[in-house]
């Protein structure tokens, strides 16, 4: 490892530190201001992570180690995985240690560990929303898996910076197939992050909420952590769906400083782009019934494999 590639995987981890909670409270301004209601200041999600940093933890009498330690892994897993996207450049140091489906397997850990942390305390909030988030991470991945796949038999392989140099840096082609794969990603990725119409990471309600019934006993640096973590996961699917279907402005090389910085304002106007995409759709589309879920996340399966078909049949 060099250490010019070396320093470049330490600045594109900064990055997603950094621009995570600025892009949910974007999104969470875009969303106010298409309801024409008062928007919260941008760095609002930069003021409860220190404010929470700042209170004292209050644990249930009887949580294991295992709910302690959960938020420290869900944040490992989304910092892992935003080492992992090529989202300022393709020729980093950990964005070739991991493929596709390693990126897959980090999100399933994080999963993983929370709904177990959730059932651990025994409250029936926690355990419902465990099975939730279990029920809907049953049915993204495998639609997220086809969508990589589709990307994967285009480039030859499942790396992802192999996939972006095919689709960045190579002649120009035009990709019927990622049309299909587009669609299915844009919803798993709703799914994925808690986000309407499958949830609604602003609401408390006992009937609907899934994502946030996992986060009740938790307080202070672990929730602190937990919402930073759901901050990385957003951004690493924005920079996922960016690395497959709007790949331009990332660098090649992890040597060219220039390149690498060129890429930097490259990448934040497309977060600002899909982040007022992401409150527009959240904004006209409606929450769905728990027990809709599985047609949703069900049609973006059929998408997925529709675009490995054509990928077969059309060889694009």
């Amino acid at each position: 490892m060099s250490a010019a590639g070396f320093l470049s995987q330490l600045l594109q981890l900064a990055i997603a530190l950094t621009l995570a909670p600025i892009l949910v409270g974007w999104v969470n301004q875009c969303r106010a201001w298409l309801s024409n209601r008062s928007a919260p200041p941008l760095l609002q999600p930069y003021r409860m992570i220190r404010k929470l940093f700042h209170k004292d933890a209050v644990v249930a009498e009887h949580a294991s180690w295992l709910f302690r330690m959960t938020p420290y892994i869900v944040f490992a897993a989304m910092a892992l995985a935003a080492a992992i996207v090529p989202s300022l450049a393709t020729d980093l140091p950990f964005a070739r240690a991991a493929d596709a489906i390693a990126l897959v397997g980090l999100f399933a850990l994080a999963r993983v560990f929370g709904a177990l942390a959730a059932m651990d305390i025994g409250t029936a909030f926690g355990s419902m929303g465990a099975r939730r988030e279990m029920f809907v991470g049953f049915l993204a991945e495998p639609a997220l898996l086809m969508v990589l796949f589709t990307a994967s038999l285009i480039s030859g392989s499942t790396s992802l910076p192999t996939i972006v140099d095919t689709l960045a840096h190579r002649e120009f082609a035009i990709y019927p197939s990622l049309a299909f794969a587009g669609v299915a990603f844009t919803m798993v990725s709703l799914a994925e992050n808690a986000r309407i119409p499958i949830d609604n990471p602003a609401t408390h309600l006992e009937l609907t909420m899934i994502h946030e019934a996992m986060l009740l006993e938790y307080s202070a640096r672990h929730l602190a952590l937990i919402e930073w973590a759901s901050a990385l996961k957003l951004f690493n699917y924005s920079c996922i769906g960016l690395a497959l279907f709007l790949p331009f402005g990332i660098a090649e090389g992890s040597a060219d400083w220039l390149a690498i910085l060129g890429a930097t304002p490259v990448l934040i106007v497309k977060l600002a782009v899909g982040g007022f995409a992401l409150a527009l759709i959240e904004t006209l589309s409606a929450k769905l019934r728990i027990f809709r879920a599985p047609e949703f996340l069900g049609t973006a399966f059929l998408l997925a494999v529709l675009a490995m078909l054509v990928n077969l049949m059309l060889g694009s």
